[in-house]
């Protein structure tokens, strides 16, 4: 699919560009472009890949259309990575997360058609379904542009993925507690009851590549994610530490903060079908070429929705899952 192909991964200095960049050099494309802000992770991650002259990279910003359309000359991929993404500095600054969030994905989505991309593959989140928070807004508002570009007069495909919490990314809860456990000795948790989805990062992009295969575009692909209590997940590396003594802090919910996420909400329910073993599929509202088709046998998801707070991993199962990432 990538062979000899020239690829643009916008954001691509974070957590998932590494993996994402690392998974794609395997099938021998011609070109990876790296499309960010920050020149000191590039410089970083240049060296992290000891110079490969497959990787290009760019300084730029997504909300600068002109920067983009200049990137993404003869361009046959897009990942689009590039968000604000911590949710107290988009409820502390909301109109920065709508420039680069929202903004941002119609200059992509216009480069790419000006630029006759074949496929522009969107990375959401859960906090897009049924938003509680700005961040979680924005990203929704970005999966409806990437929809709804599938009906312009365009080539293009477009097509959103959405899942949870990828473990070992920047900010990632893991290396916090990790921290606070040596730092302090003890571990602040914001609610005793809460809950979230996780996966392997190398297994996340495992299936970002699968939807960005069998998509027809105006999909969102929702990634089927096991669950825990993040308490659990807290006492699971408290007992890897070997401390005698860590104690956990209830610190109290934050703005926006829900105790469990979504990945799909009772209303996207409605149109969503069960896709396989590792996916579903939410069929979009609009009337898009090729969808009905493709999707004509697929049997509905039968869900009411979509939450963290079911069938939880054990304790073990939370070890397993951290000693696979290699954060154990």
């Amino acid at each position: 699919m990538f062979k000899n192909k020239i690829i643009l991964v916008t954001g691509g200095t974070g957590s998932w560009g590494y993996e994402l960049v690392r998974q794609l050099l395997e099938y021998s494309p011609k070109e990876i472009r790296i499309f960010s802000r920050n020149e000191s992770n590039q410089f970083t991650m240049k060296q992290e890949f000891d110079s490969n002259p497959l990787l290009n990279f760019i300084i730029g910003d997504i909300r600068e259309k002109e920067e983009l359309i200049d990137a993404s000359q003869g361009v046959d991929y897009v990942f689009h990575l590039a968000a604000l993404k911590h949710v107290p500095v988009c409820e502390n600054q909301p109109l920065e997360a709508l420039k680069t969030n929202v903004n941002g994905t119609q200059n992509v989505i216009d480069a790419a058609i000006a630029c006759n991309v074949n496929t522009v593959v969107y990375i959401s989140t859960d906090k897009a379904s049924n938003p509680s928070n700005f961040y979680g807004l924005s990203k929704a508002m970005g999966e409806r542009l990437i929809i709804h570009a599938n009906t312009l007069a365009t080539k293009t495909r477009f097509v959103c993925i959405r899942g949870g919490n990828v473990l070992g990314t920047n900010g990632s809860v893991i290396h916090v507690f990790k921290k606070q456990i040596q730092d302090k000795g003890k571990i602040g948790i914001t609610d005793i009851n809460m809950t979230r989805f996780f996966l392997t990062l190398e297994e996340a992009i495992k299936l970002v590549f699968k939807a960005t295969r069998e998509s027809v575009g105006g999909e969102i692909f929702v990634m089927k994610m096991p669950a825990c209590k993040i308490i659990d997940l807290a006492k699971v590396l408290i007992e890897d530490a070997g401390k005698e003594q860590v104690d956990i802090e209830i610190l109290g919910v934050r703005p926006g903060e829900k105790i469990h996420e979504l990945l799909l909400s009772e209303y996207e329910s409605k149109n969503t079908i069960a896709y396989d073993e590792e996916y579903f599929v939410i069929l979009p509202s609009i009337d898009i070429k090729g969808i009905s088709e493709k999707y004509a046998n697929y049997k509905p998801s039968n869900l009411h929705n979509y939450n963290s707070s079911k069938e939880l991993m054990s304790r073990e199962e939370i070890r397993t899952m951290l000693m696979k990432g290699r954060f154990l």
